[in-house]
């Protein structure tokens, strides 16, 4: 039976999913309806896409009895005020990343997902890729001996975007790419909460983290480091290093590949024959089809993303904002 999808929002990556979600199986998903804040840009996403529904507000979207899981792809300024709406519903939700624009918001959403048993999942599909379930297990198998390190660094010139440096609209590096960079430390080390967090950065004239670099030390002498920024380019890869050797991933936001001591193997991504906004959107696949393989079992929660590991992300962006001396607006609520 098809997964009966909603898509909030009408933006660039909501028109990725979609496009994907378009290009699976239609018996496995099925966008149903879609909600922009202008009806005009609904019906014209619904147009686009084939969607029987379209509506000019969210509440309209979260009261359709048709929708089964919302995928909620505004500004993360608006995830909470969107997440709780849907969850009200009755729905469950897959929300873009980052889930939150502070801890407290995050664990607001979460709470409200588990006090009412409905499935919550912050959208980091990196870790739906091949390339990453290959990683994982590489780590689990010790193929580069006991860990030690792991850096990775994120960066491209986003002066351009107006919201990537408003500071109105939580703009910045850390939760922009930030995000992208601390996950995957978080996974590396298995989900483990530091016990130091250090970070220095550039503040740029707005207002917002402009370029950051955090240190994390964990249990047992090892440690994480990152580098993200959004004025300049920078790797975009990704490093593990252990006692046996080093696994590397470049764009490692939506990695197709994955080297291990020096030995490369390629993941290609399925051919889906679709223009996309954003690098290797194809990959979309993975994280829709994780998402329906969750509530098709049952599950409240993704094991691929724990709800209490979005906390911990949310924490540990939120302490290096604070050790920079960058707030936003809604960290004053």
């Amino acid at each position: 039976m098809a997964l009966r999808w909603g898509i909030l929002s009408a933006g660039l990556i909501a028109n990725d999913f979609t496009t994907t979600l378009n290009s699976l199986p239609p018996f496995e998903h099925q966008v149903v309806a879609v909600a922009a804040r202008d009806l005009s840009r609904a019906k014209e996403f619904a147009q686009k896409y084939n969607i029987p529904k379209a509506y000019g507000s969210y509440e309209e979207l979260a009261k359709d009895p048709n929708v089964e899981v919302v995928y909620i792809a505004n500004q993360h300024p608006q995830h909470k005020a969107s997440v709780l709406l849907c969850l009200a519903a009755g729905k469950a939700v897959l929300c873009e990343k980052p889930m939150g624009v502070n801890l407290a918001e995050v664990r607001e959403m979460i709470a409200e997902a588990q006090s009412r048993g409905l499935f919550l999942m912050e959208a980091i599909w990196s870790r739906c890729f091949p390339a990453m379930e290959a990683l994982r297990g590489i780590l689990a198998q010790k193929t580069v001996g006991d860990l030690r390190v792991a850096r990775i660094e994120l960066g491209f010139n986003l002066s351009q975007l107006s919201r990537a440096t408003d500071w109105a609209q939580a703009g910045g590096s850390l939760l922009d790419l930030g995000i992208y960079c601390i996950q995957f430390i978080s996974m590396v080390f298995g989900g483990q909460k530091p016990e130091k967090i250090s970070a220095v950065g550039r503040v740029h004239e707005t207002g917002v983290d402009d370029t950051v670099s955090v240190l994390l030390e964990y249990p047992g002498g090892v440690h994480g480091s990152f580098t993200c920024s959004i004025t300049c380019n920078l790797s975009n890869t990704a490093y593990v290093t252990g006692t046996k050797g080093m696994a590397q991933i470049s764009k490692s936001w939506c990695p197709t590949e994955l080297v291990v001591n020096a030995e490369r193997k390629e993941f290609p991504l399925p051919i889906l024959g679709k223009k996309y906004n954003f690098l290797n959107g194809e990959g979309f696949s993975y994280e829709a089809n994780h998402v329906r393989e969750c509530l098709r079992k049952g599950l409240k929660e993704s094991p691929l993303v724990p709800l209490a590991e979005s906390e911990l992300l949310a924490e540990i962006l939120e302490e290096a904002r604070k050790a920079i001396g960058v707030s936003f607006p809604q960290d004053k609520c």
